[in-house]
């Protein structure tokens, strides 16, 4: 069992992370956007999942987060593009928005996409979206819409996900926490 911090971006499935992280037997607690780094270590966790929200304008200390935080991070839509803008990325307004099912090509399996690939479907929403890639990452998946679906800091245990693994319309979620949980595990 690992214990993980859902950082809450007031995102219409924050909640849905926190179940899906309980359900899957692992120790989960929501925290606030704004709490401090000292807030989030003083619970002593094994990693962090930044949640989706509606602007990058209410991400709170998120990019603090990714940037001062020696954990695993796990960032899922609104988490993934403060991740790419924190450290040197680009974020855009996707030409496909709203939610709605995408056909994800995994480019490189690596550490959290292990045994997901070569394609699943997923929910997503791409209202926003990662446009360039940060200079000390790797992409590891794309799609017909957007080619940084997923991707992965080069030596820090940082990753991002544009879709939604929470919800029940996106193939093979459990596994990404899975495989997220290991990792923390691990680090």
């Amino acid at each position: 069992m690992v214990k993980l911090i859902v950082i809450n971006n007031y995102g219409q499935f924050c909640h849905l992370i926190h179940r899906a992280v309980r359900d899957l037997d692992q120790e989960v607690e929501l925290m606030k956007n704004i709490s401090s780094i000292e807030e989030i270590l003083a619970k002593e966790p094994d990693g962090l999942i930044l949640s989706g929200g509606p602007t990058l304008e209410r991400a709170g200390n998120c990019a603090a987060y990714v940037k001062e935080l020696d954990l695993p991070i796990l960032g899922i839509c609104l988490g993934h593009q403060v991740m790419a803008l924190a450290y040197g990325g680009g974020v855009r307004t996707g030409a496909a928005g709203g939610y709605a099912a995408v056909e994800i090509e995994i480019l490189d399996e690596d550490d959290i996409l292990k045994g997901i690939g070569p394609k699943t479907k997923v929910w997503a929403s791409h209202a926003d979206e990662v446009s360039s890639l940060p200079p000390d990452f790797t992409r590891l998946a794309r799609s017909g819409i957007c080619e940084v679906e997923a991707m992965k800091h080069r030596t820090k245990p940082l990753y991002g996900v544009q879709w939604h693994p929470e919800v029940s319309h996106t193939e093979k979620g459990n596994e990404l926490f899975r495989n997220f949980f290991e990792v923390c595990r691990k680090h």
